[in-house]
């Protein structure tokens, strides 16, 4: 048993390093002064510098932004109600398709996804730019959200809805007063896992977007092709961190919700 979790411990080590080993890379090297990946002559924030100063950048970096979240945002409200929706249905064959409905977006590779919605948005007259971005973003942030909102759904006691109504709660009252706050953290952890995948997207959101619009991973990715800079390991680095703060902050959602169950006597899975 000893052996077995040594090799395990080992095999997890070895998986964490093939990882991690190239981005620690991108990370130390935004900090060369000498401008390449081959040596490291000295420590310098001028790469982090320049790209504060990049105007056009900083108005990418905006618009990603804006993106993300109200992508997250919508995507959020459509899988509360998407959640609620499949929950209440009672046929299991009916309730199943529906669950393999939302999960063939996810498990779709995301050129498949890009080309679709390029197609769609020629055919439908809506020209490539903020709204092409905006509207595919959202419909493959709609499904995470919904399987993170699910299990809370599931965890939840019919008896408090009973309860709720027995005191005279109309439909709207027990939707914000009882379900709302009891799945709460799904809705935050929705939300984040939402925003994180609308910041990383690349695939998808190359496919749509138009002259004049673009959004960090395109910018990314076109400057990569040009040439390599230490910019943008500086550009990659903080996108990487903002992206650790997000899953961050979506462990400790699901770390306090684990202690309110506990709290509850609800038993956790």
């Amino acid at each position: 048993m000893g052996r077995n979790n040594l090799w395990s411990k080992l095999y997890l080590a070895c998986v964490f390093l093939v990882l991690y080993s190239p981005i620690a890379y991108l990370v130390f090297y935004s900090f060369n002064s000498g401008g390449t990946m081959h040596g490291f002559e000295g420590v310098t924030l001028d790469w982090y510098k320049e790209v504060f100063q990049d105007t056009r950048l900083l108005i990418i970096v905006l618009n990603t932004l804006v993106i993300a979240l109200l992508s997250a945002a919508i995507s959020t409200i459509f899988g509360i109600a998407g959640a609620l929706a499949i929950h209440r249905i009672r046929r299991y064959r009916r309730k199943n398709a529906l669950l393999s409905l939302n999960n063939v977006l996810i498990v779709s590779p995301d050129v498949i996804i890009g080309a679709s919605f390029l197609i769609l948005f020629t055919i439908a007259g809506i020209q490539l730019g903020f709204t092409s971005v905006l509207l595919s973003h959202i419909a493959f942030s709609v499904p995470i959200v919904v399987l993170m909102i699910l299990p809370k759904l599931q965890e939840m006691s019919p008896t408090l809805i009973d309860a709720a109504r027995d005191l005279g709660a109309n439909n709207w009252n027990v939707l914000s007063k009882v379900v709302i706050p009891f799945i709460k953290p799904g809705i935050f952890a929705g939300f984040f896992m939402a925003l994180t995948y609308s910041l990383d997207d690349f695939a998808v959101t190359f496919f749509v977007t138009g002259n004049g619009y673009t959004t960090l991973s395109v910018e990314i990715y076109s400057r990569a092709r040009q040439g390599i800079s230490l910019s943008i390991n500086a550009l990659s680095t903080l996108i990487f961190l903002v992206t650790i703060v997000l899953v961050v902050g979506y462990y400790f959602i699901n770390r306090r919700n684990g202690g309110k169950r506990a709290r509850l006597g609800v038993p956790t899975q």
